[in-house]
């Protein structure tokens, strides 16, 4: 297998590829180097991680399914933090089964609760994103317990590397598995602020994705490390695993800030 550093390099140039296959028309040619994009990103992820960090869910049936488990698909599809209404729009455009805003409004309180009583019980938590600076839980975002720690942290670029990153996943899955009019809403929702993502009328998961990714590798590194610091941060001065997944209370973290 390739190193990773190769990988990467493969990756980057195949990203370039793709860009400008879209943006000459070349569909054909787009979606040829998206897969091969996408065969690269698999090997990094086996070569770094040991397997895919986030794997794409199929569509299933989901009666019955508890609402964690629904919001859990959501977010894996998406694979960063996202808010509730985010999480809702995901789920009704790309699965099936009813999940009701009123009951992801304590879900993440629940979860801790769950946790702190059996801490690993559960093979994931849904848990809070945690800000780059206080280690707080960052307001009204989702994440998931098997991330890695650099991947639920949230910094001053994260909220548009993450808008970015999920227009790219929305964008390969629909791409892939059809765009139907419920996923043409979300995904417009996230590409009318990516300059060249729309032309105003229509959208072309294609456009979107090379688009979104252009953008990306602007932020990309600056966010990364971001992320990379206050994840070595977090497992430094947060013993308590709770912690590491729900973060600190406020008024703690602004004791610890202010050196109290």
């Amino acid at each position: 297998m390739p190193t990773a550093e190769a990988l990467e390099q493969r990756i980057a140039e195949l990203r370039a590829q793709v860009r400008r296959a879209a943006g000459s028309g070349d569909r054909t040619a787009a979606r040829r180097l998206r897969a091969e994009l996408r065969a690269a990103e698999a090997e990094w992820d086996t070569a770094v991680l040991g397997g895919a960090e986030n794997p794409e869910p199929p569509r299933q049936p989901s009666a019955a399914v508890p609402v964690r488990e629904h919001v859990h698909r959501a977010l894996t599809l998406l694979s960063v933090p996202a808010a509730p209404k985010l999480v809702l729009a995901v789920h009704e455009a790309f699965f099936s089964g009813d999940l009701v805003a009123a009951r992801l409004t304590s879900l993440r309180r629940d979860e801790e609760r769950s946790f702190r009583a059996a801490p690993f019980a559960r093979p994931y938590y849904l848990c809070a994103a945690m800000t780059t600076d206080l280690l707080a839980p960052a307001r009204g975002l989702l994440a998931v317990s098997t991330w890695p720690l650099a991947q639920r942290m949230v910094g001053p670029l994260s909220p548009r590397a993450d808008l970015l990153t999920a227009a790219i996943r929305l964008s390969r899955y629909t791409a892939d598995h059809g765009c139907t009019p419920a996923a043409q809403r979300v995904l417009w929702q996230l590409a009318v602020s990516i300059p060249g993502a729309t032309d105003g009328k229509n959208i072309d998961p294609d456009v979107v994705l090379a688009a979104a990714a252009r953008e990306l590798e602007v932020h990309r590194d600056d966010d990364t490390q971001q992320r990379a610091d206050a994840a070595e941060r977090a497992r430094r001065q947060l013993a308590d695993p709770a912690a590491q997944l729900f973060g600190v209370r406020l008024a703690v973290a602004e004791r610890r800030r202010n050196g109290a």
